[in-house]
């Protein structure tokens, strides 16, 4: 504590002034002279050990609470200032201090008018979906991240771009990769760009995946990957120098409107040129509808992990041979979604995927299990939904981690065109149906549950004297 100035000027203040004591009492209190505590509340000396132990004594201040009081309103200035309509003019740290000290009411103020304008802005994003949905068209141009503008973007359209397809298969001829492709991408490296491929530990590389040395022409591969994620990032590398033409006519096509927002694209489309190298799409299409979409028979098939797999599948969706139209989302376990597309975008714009009634997010509790299940909405469109863990990096003793989970999803009308219909007892009989929402904000079923949040389009209809199983009664 004696290495760090504490400087709470407006907080001293704040407590003389709720105990109408004038500088000359509270000096007194404190047995230092008036001077010096006017000092103290501009700012210009910080409290010293001793000072903070008389508060404590005299006045029962709390003095955790003094010192995590700024902590927690600059925490909060920061994600204010963190919004990309204040981000030119995001100020340093000790500005934003400066806030909390002289002014703290007034910067709590300005958290209370920040979260009313992040729920408003919710709201409106809910309800335009909801009218969307009903044909209703609603122009909104809410500010966006960058990422958050590329998974908007990718969601919105058919997870497949024709040209890199066809490269990866000119490619994959090009290779002859009989002794596997990881072998086949190492030699072409070698041989045409003079690469070297080379996997370091994970203390020689404890922050990458994958890092190129443009100097010594190496590219090095993390042990912590599977053996699976080790060929995609090879795969990556030699797609992005093979592909480069193809891949950055693909991106001016998405549109996007910012370089940050393209670097990130750029990375997406890298991943799906992997995939398309370690999966063709003909014969990769052809062995699942043999296999009737069994996820775990591609797996071995291709020699790929099971979030390759599932990430493949939304892709199948070739003018003249297309394959189920799958849509696929990533959720942690916090519930953020970090992945959604496939199937026009029906993820986002009709599958809000914040239902606490889907498997996804019992698939925490049982990890790398299938969890199959037929859902239906409240409009009575019905799905099949397929949801699994999916293990990150190899962690070290002691580290925590990364577990997400992919649902993998299509309509109903073709669930019996994969295995995973025969595990769903009483499908055809509708017995096996789990009534489900789009979020619980735009859902209006009556006495779920699980329900978190009241629907926007019923009003509460809260009784003294009657009190349902829901947490919200609405009319």
């Amino acid at each position: 504590m004696a290495e760090r100035k504490i400087f709470a000027g407006a907080r001293i203040r704040r407590i003389r002034n709720e105990r109408a004591l004038t500088q000359v009492a509270m000096a007194e209190d404190l047995g230092i002279s008036p001077s010096y505590l006017n000092l103290i509340e501009r700012n210009q000396r910080p409290l010293t050990v001793q000072l903070l132990l008389k508060l404590a004594s005299v006045y029962k201040v709390d003095l955790d609470q003094l010192q995590e009081e700024t902590g927690s309103v600059l925490a909060g200035l920061k994600e204010v200032f963190s919004e990309p309509l204040l981000a030119g003019e995001l100020p340093g740290d000790q500005e934003l201090i400066d806030i909390c000290e002289a002014a703290p009411n007034a910067a709590a103020g300005v958290l209370k008018l920040f979260r009313a304008y992040r729920e408003q802005q919710k709201r409106l994003t809910d309800l335009s979906d909801m009218m969307v949905r009903e044909g209703k068209a609603l122009s909104l141009a809410p500010t966006r991240l960058p990422l958050d503008e590329v998974r908007e973007v990718l969601a919105r359209k058919p997870h497949y771009f024709e040209r890199i397809e066809a490269e990866a298969d000119s490619f994959n001829r090009l290779l002859k990769s009989e002794d596997g492709l990881a072998v086949a991408l190492k030699q072409w490296l070698k041989r045409e760009q003079s690469i070297t491929v080379r996997t370091l530990p994970a203390a020689t590389m404890p922050n990458w995946r994958r890092r190129y040395d443009r100097h010594s022409l190496r590219l090095f591969i993390s042990e912590r990957l599977s053996i699976f994620d080790q060929t995609r990032e090879i795969a990556m590398e030699a797609a992005s120098i093979r592909m480069q033409v193809v891949i950055g006519a693909e991106l001016e096509d998405l549109k996007l409107s910012s370089a940050e927002a393209k670097r990130i694209a750029r990375f997406e489309l890298l991943r799906y040129a992997a995939h398309a190298l370690m999966m063709p799409y003909t014969p990769f299409r052809e062995a699942a509808q043999r296999a009737k979409y069994d996820i775990d028979v591609l797996r071995a098939r291709f020699n790929v992990s099971f979030e390759q797999v599932a990430c493949r599948l939304t892709s199948l969706q070739k003018q003249g041979a297309t394959g189920i139209a799958f849509f696929l989302q990533e959720i942690d376990q916090a519930g953020n979604r970090l992945r959604h597309f496939g199937a026009q975008g029906f993820p986002q714009a009709r599958f809000g995927g914040a239902c606490p009634k889907l498997q996804v997010y019992n698939a925490f509790s049982h990890p790398q299990q299938y969890l199959a299940e037929q859902v239906e909405l409240p409009d009575k469109t019905q799905y099949l939904t397929i949801s699994r863990t999916v293990e990150g990096p190899q962690t070290g003793f002691g580290e925590q981690p990364r577990r997400t989970v992919l649902m993998l999803g299509c309509d109903a009308s073709v669930a019996q065109d994969t295995v995973y219909a025969t595990y769903l007892a009483g499908m055809s009989s509708g017995s096996a149906v789990s009534p489900v929402g789009t979020a619980c904000r735009l859902c209006e079923r009556q006495a779920c549950l699980a329900r978190a949040e009241p629907p926007l389009t019923r009003p509460l209809a809260l009784d003294e004297m009657v009190s349902g199983f829901s947490a919200y009664d609405f009319q």
